[in-house]
């Protein structure tokens, strides 16, 4: 089986700002995105690194199947070692450049090392038929908008950029990576939110990548004609299914609320008095009267979940407004209205922010007596001291638990240091499994499971199924809401190489990258007897009688660690759960 000729590596050295190729390895040819970025971290970077020094690693990789033609396939993924979890660490977003860099053969971007100066300031260009470094200065501090539209006025309409705002400059640990979109605007607005990377890749100088495909050709198949039947007989399949991001994952509010998981004031609840101001489909309403409305971030993607929010005055202000940022800049914060959540939103795409981790530390923050409960102005106020650097925006800057420790306050929902995403642990505990002893520690994309009447016995196996799949789909460059399952992604696999890729070789390629994260956390210093999740969580209930709590045996947890005879259903089940 051979992977297209010219596939390449590109390293960066940030150390003497130089740039090399390397082949593409033959025995990665079905590996991209988030396994990929696996590989390449277990053979490039040293687990007991300092995540802010130059022996961290920061791998930007396309999914296997980026630039092609393929549905809603053109994710890219974004590792390194967190400095927020101390362990191996993916996020991934929409957008184009992944698309991009696929097209022009590149198959990551790796980089390494760190300038001399911390204050320089540098830009990657990478071009049709050319790779620079070159000064950055003139970006330095810039907000994401800003830095993008700068950077953009005078570039092919071909051109897409990776940018960090100045919570990545100032390497705060809850700092995101941001991606343009495929509007005509180019927006930063599709961020590689979680685990801080944003940080890692301030702390090698890059401020910005510039990828500009030229006329380079999208990615043939093997066996095109096939290839090209299959996107069309699963697009037909998919669009005449329940569309259920038909109206962006906001649509999500009232069912989260019902099952005890839209929390409310630092999960001391589960439910929100505020849902239905928070609601999404305040948002679609809005549609009609401010303009705005649905669609797709990326060029191929016919799910189109992501919606463009209009202010009161008919103004762009964000996209897009999602489950996560509602629950955890609205709900846990007492933030009553999707508006006041929207101008939190845009404040944290502009900075470079985490809206998960941004919007648990203001909670916990409001939580200790040092915000009041509900109060937008203020939070909205003490975001933007961020881009100063003053000690409570750095505070907030750097996430959830050190939120709590500069507060000193003890309820600090997070598991291996990264604040908890909306999906509440204690009504859904599968996905508390995921967040307690998977890799990517408390990350709903890797593994959730909106089950809430699974027994005991079930968790472990629930959450390692999701995983599994979940690893898959994120190496592919398929996004989660496309639904794709392991015979769908092995039969486009098949196709694009013109071989075929059996069941058991797509579930070890699953197992075996979560394998190489486990691994590497281990080296990093995670051990299993530690897998958990914070006190608040198993002690406080949220629910009727506050009776749900994350009460799952740590022998159960580690289960999930123990590969479990693989079901047929495996194979057939989708990603995101």
């Amino acid at each position: 089986m051979a992977g297209p000729e010219g596939d390449r590596l590109l390293i960066v050295n940030m150390t003497d700002q130089t740039t090399s190729y390397e082949p593409f390895p033959d025995e990665w040819r079905l590996l991209g995105g988030r396994g990929l970025s696996a590989k390449i971290l277990t053979r490039d970077c040293d687990p007991a690194c300092d995540a802010l020094g130059p022996e961290n690693v920061l791998v930007m990789a396309p999914g296997v199947l980026s630039g092609t033609t393929a549905p809603t396939s053109g994710r890219i993924s974004i590792g390194g070692k967190s400095p927020l979890t101390g362990g191996i660490k993916e996020a991934n977003a929409g957008g184009n450049p992944g698309q991009h860099l696929m097209k022009l053969g590149i198959r990551a971007v790796v980089v390494k090392g760190q300038p001399s100066d911390s204050d320089a300031r540098y830009g990657l260009r990478i071009d049709e038929g050319a790779v620079s470094i070159v000064d950055a200065s003139d970006y330095k501090g810039m907000w994401n908008y800003a830095c993008c539209e700068k950077l953009l006025e005078n570039e092919a309409k071909s051109a897409s950029v990776i940018s960090i705002g100045p919570a990545g400059e100032l390497r705060l640990t809850g700092a995101s990576v941001a991606c343009t979109d495929q509007d005509q605007e180019r927006r930063p607005a599709r961020h590689a939110a979680r685990g801080g990377l944003g940080a890692v890749m301030g702390s090698k100088g890059l401020k910005w990548v510039l990828v500009d495909p030229g006329k380079a050709k999208t990615r043939q198949a093997s066996d095109s004609k096939a290839f090209n039947a299959l996107n069309k007989s699963y697009t037909k399949t998919f669009l005449a299914g329940p569309q259920m991001f038909e109206k962006g994952t906001s649509s999500v509010v009232p069912v989260a609320n019902m099952l005890n998981t839209f929390v409310y004031k630092n999960r001391t609840e589960g439910q929100s008095p505020d849902v239905e101001t928070l609601d999404g489909a305040r948002i679609v309403e809005s549609f009609e009267t401010r303009g705005g409305g649905m669609h797709n971030c990326q060029t191929g993607c016919i799910v189109k979940c992501s919606n463009i929010v209009h202010d009161a005055d008919g103004n762009y202000k964000t996209s897009a407004l999602e489950f996560e940022t509602l629950t955890l800049l609205g709900g846990s914060c007492a933030i009553k209205t999707f508006d006041e959540v929207a101008e939190l939103d845009r404040l944290c795409d502009e900075l470079g922010l985490d809206t998960i981790e941004a919007g648990a530390a203001i909670a916990i923050l409001m939580d200790s007596g040092g915000m009041e409960w509900g109060d937008s102005a203020a939070a909205i106020a003490l975001l933007k001291e961020i881009a100063d650097g003053t000690e409570r925006g750095r505070m907030i800057g750097d996430g959830a638990v050190a939120t709590g420790k500069k507060t000193g306050h003890k309820r600090v929902p997070h598991g291996r240091g990264q604040a908890i995403p909306a999906w509440d642990p204690r009504p859904l505990k599968a996905t508390g499994v995921t967040y307690a002893a998977g890799p990517m520690g408390a990350d709903h994309t890797a593994g959730l499971v909106v089950n809430p009447g699974l027994t005991e016995d079930q968790l472990a196996q629930a959450s390692q199924e999701c995983q599994l799949v979940n690893m898959v789909c994120d190496s592919s460059g398929f996004c989660q809401f496309v639904a794709p399952t392991l015979d769908l992604v092995r039969e486009y696999y098949g196709l694009l190489y013109g071989a075929d890729v059996s069941r058991e070789e797509i579930a070890d390629q699953g197992w075996d990258c979560l394998q190489d994260e486990w691994n590497f956390n281990a080296a990093a210093g995670w051990r299993d007897e530690d897998n958990g999740l914070s006190d608040c969580l198993v002690n406080e209930g949220i629910g009727p009688d506050h009776a749900m709590k994350f009460d799952v045996p740590l022998e159960v947890i580690n289960q999930s660690k123990v590969r479990f005879p693989i079901r047929d259903e495996l194979f057939t089940a989708k990603a995101a759960g």
